[in-house]
């Protein structure tokens, strides 16, 4: 009889410890991918935060939240992933479960700036609208200003807010900043002049980014879900492995 019990014992070890094995180098190469996440949301957010930061004299501050916050996820990401692999390869039950702790704080912050990424698209219009009519009543005196106005004409290939007709109080004699016309110095309102509003053009690339932020950020939280499930799924087979030895 007592040997029947051993015998049961050693199968149940085994069982168990083999289930472990498969979690464990689940969890491990969930890690790796989770790592190559976390660069990859790194760069996007650099990536918008650069191109906010080109518009910042037009976008209030509530807009940079969204790519600093990508920034932050990607990586804490990279950190909570190495320290994953660590706790699933020595196999340490405090390490697995303090990184399924820091996924679900992660998981929370990707979820919140997720939602407010895709709120903050319907400010978009309003903001740039009375940042616009503002800034350019101070393109004659403000450097700073001039120069962001003549970046986002150039890059953007366009002219005034809603066409080159809004720089008529600015500019007298019928003459546009340089940067509204793409090979013509000094520039005039005619044919050579862009003709599309930066108005429209720039909204659109502010609400495309948002949407990119949103996206990331959600996407990203549902894939740490399966994380959360295998990190929870090894803490617990590490703890019946001691519980049975």
């Amino acid at each position: 009889v007592n040997l029947k019990k051993i015998r049961r014992g050693r199968n149940v070890v085994k069982m168990v410890s083999g289930g472990m094995t498969c979690i464990k180098y689940l969890l491990f190469v969930f890690n790796l991918l989770f790592s190559i996440t976390g660069l990859a949301i790194l760069v996007i957010g650099a990536i918008i935060q650069d191109f906010y930061s080109g518009y910042s004299d037009f976008l209030h501050g509530k807009f940079f939240v969204g790519p600093v916050l990508l920034i932050t996820v990607g990586v804490t990401i990279f950190i909570v992933a190495f320290f994953g692999c660590c706790g699933a390869i020595k196999e340490n039950h405090c390490m697995i479960m303090t990184f399924a702790a820091c996924l679900l704080v992660i998981f929370g912050m990707e979820l919140g700036g997720g939602i407010t990424a895709y709120l903050l698209r319907d400010d978009v219009a309003d903001v740039l609208q009375s940042s616009f009519n503002t800034t350019m009543q101070q393109y004659k005196t403000n450097k700073e200003v001039a120069k962001t106005w003549d970046i986002m004409q150039h890059d953007l290939r366009c002219c005034g807010i809603n066409g080159p007709d809004d720089w008529e109080e600015i500019f007298k004699d019928n003459v546009l900043p340089e940067t509204c016309c793409a090979n013509t110095n000094p520039c005039y309102n005619n044919e050579e002049a862009h003709k599309n509003g930066c108005l429209q053009l720039l909204q659109n690339e502010v609400e495309n980014y948002a949407l990119i932020i949103g996206g990331v950020a959600i996407g990203v939280a549902c894939i740490q879900l399966v994380g959360m499930i295998f990190a929870c799924c090894l803490g617990k087979s590490i703890r019946k492995e001691y519980e049975t030895v």
